[in-house]
């Protein structure tokens, strides 16, 4: 999930790491940090039993086996792990969230891009496996189709940032959820997720995150069928939810204006870009069997779909007034969830609440570190032989763990650094590579002057522009400097073509 909806996601992420201990004590609690790391360790351990049992006759020793699963994932399977690893740690909550406040503007305004972000891989991934069927990376087919280095190294940057960025996010704001629910302190519960991610990562490498993406998003499905019918039941039914889909800010047309302009174009925008530069749903692409991509690609798009959907009902039904569903004071609203789900119903839902975190953030962190090796691999290192490959894979997985671990924790303890300006930085260059990625595919004239400029143009104008707005808080200037980014590189590419031969 990208950076189009920067706004609340800091807001709520970066709050979220502080007054736990108020936390605790309201809810009683709930989840001792004993529990937590009970939790975490039978987690642990469970999925790396799992991922070394359906790995270890697979053929996973080879570049292609480690990076890509040798091509023979099939369409379900697929879909699952399309949708797992999209769904990031905020996208449990975000939904909840803009439910609550909006009502059903905001779920669609959230759900809808991020169904579009993923249904466009229908279209872009028959495209690249038909012009580059050996590939293992989209910055590998740019080098390829322009021919350039310095267009290579532009579009490198932000794909193997995203994936820092995945494992980032995932560490820290998961952490700081997880922290909340447990108890047990940001810097420790953020080492030993670290560390639980990598471990069974490295097993298998890109097989591995397939394999257990179909675990974890089958446990937010399992956990969700239990505790979604048993809150509408507790709450009252149909006419419940129903009662909270104006949401507190009792906005009553799901397409009202405002909405769709300060939150659905900034999120449309972010979102879509965001899958673009997300080497994991390339990685997909390459992985998945000739002739199953769109089949793929579209089944993990619904499968996505329905997880913030049904989310959404614990937001309308805290949204429902008299239901009488309050957060304690000095605890973010992101947690709506979370209390709707510990007021209606007892403890040990809350503690599945927690286990379907875990699930949805290590997904999108191991297919960040499935991701990032593969580019460097691809990219960077360019091994000779298989063996090797596996190596350095596995060593750039520690090595994106380590960078990510030191960002999180820089978060912490840096005063005034945090996810925010991280967010700022990468939602702009996300957004610069979008239009060029897709010409790529489609016009032949396309050239690489064009595509160069374009985008050290609008990273170099579009940041500064970006970060101010946000500084500044003007919606206006938010959504212009998004679309002028795009724009940007789009005239870019468009005035400065390739010349006809």
């Amino acid at each position: 999930m990208s950076g189009g909806i920067c706004h609340s996601l800091i807001i709520m992420y970066v709050q979220a790491k502080v007054k736990f201990t108020n936390f605790i004590l309201i809810y009683m609690s709930f989840v001792s940090q004993s529990t937590g790391y009970w939790f975490l360790a039978i987690f642990g351990v469970g999925i790396t039993l799992f991922t070394y049992f359906f790995s270890r006759k697979q053929g996973w020793q080879s570049k292609e086996g480690f990076l890509l699963a040798n091509r023979e994932v099939g369409w379900v399977l697929g879909g699952f792990s399309i949708a797992s690893s999209w769904i990031w740690a905020p996208a449990l909550f975000v939904s909840v969230q803009v439910a609550y406040q909006n009502g059903l503007a905001g779920i669609f305004w959230f759900t809808l891009p991020n169904i579009l972000a993923l249904a466009i891989f229908a279209v872009l991934a028959p495209r690249i496996r038909a012009k580059l069927p050996a590939g293992y990376t989209f910055t590998q087919y740019i080098k390829y189709r322009l021919g350039s280095e310095r267009v290579h190294k532009v579009f490198l940057f932000p794909y193997l940032f995203y994936q820092l960025m995945a494992v980032v996010v995932q560490l820290f704001a998961g952490g700081s959820l997880l922290a909340l629910l447990t108890g047990i302190p940001l810097t420790i519960i953020m080492p030993l997720l670290a560390a639980i991610v990598l471990i069974y990562t490295l097993i298998s490498g890109f097989q591995a995150s397939i394999i257990t993406d179909f675990v974890q998003l089958g446990l937010i499905y399992v956990i969700g069928a239990v505790i979604f019918p048993l809150a509408w039941h507790a709450a009252g039914g149909f006419q419940a939810i129903a009662a909270g889909f104006h949401g507190i800010a009792n906005i009553g047309n799901i397409f009202d204006p405002g909405v769709a302009f300060s939150f659905g174009i900034v999120t449309a925008i972010g979102l879509i870009a965001g899958s673009i530069s997300d080497q994991s749903n390339w990685q997909r692409a390459f992985a998945i069997k000739e002739g199953k991509v769109i089949k793929a690609f579209v089944f993990g798009s619904i499968l996505f779909g329905i997880v913030p959907i049904g989310l959404s009902t614990l937001g309308f039904l805290a949204a429902n007034p008299a239901l009488h569903i309050v957060l304690p004071q000095g605890i973010d609203v992101s947690m709506i969830g979370v209390q709707a789900v510990a007021q209606l119903l007892p403890l040990w839902a809350v503690s599945l609440f927690v286990i379907m975190l875990l699930a949805g953030l290590s997904s999108a962190l191991d297919a960040g570190l499935s991701a990032a090796s593969s580019l460097w691999v691809t990219d960077i290192a360019k091994p000779k032989n298989d063996i090797e490959a596996v190596r350095v894979a596995r060593q750039s997985m520690v090595g994106m763990t380590i960078a990510g671990l030191l960002i999180s924790l820089a978060a912490v303890y840096i005063p005034g650094f945090g996810l925010k300006q991280l967010w700022w930085i990468f939602n702009t260059i996300a957004a610069c590579v979008m239009v060029p990625t897709i010409l790529s595919l489609y016009w032949k004239n396309l050239g690489e002057r064009g595509v160069f400029w374009g985008v050290l143009t609008s990273f170099v104008v579009g940041i500064p522009l970006f970060v101010y707005s946000n500084i500044a808080d003007r919606p206006i200037w938010i959504v212009g400097s998004s679309l002028l980014i795009v724009a940007i590189s789009t005239l870019f590419c468009i005035l400065i073509r390739r010349k006809e031969v």
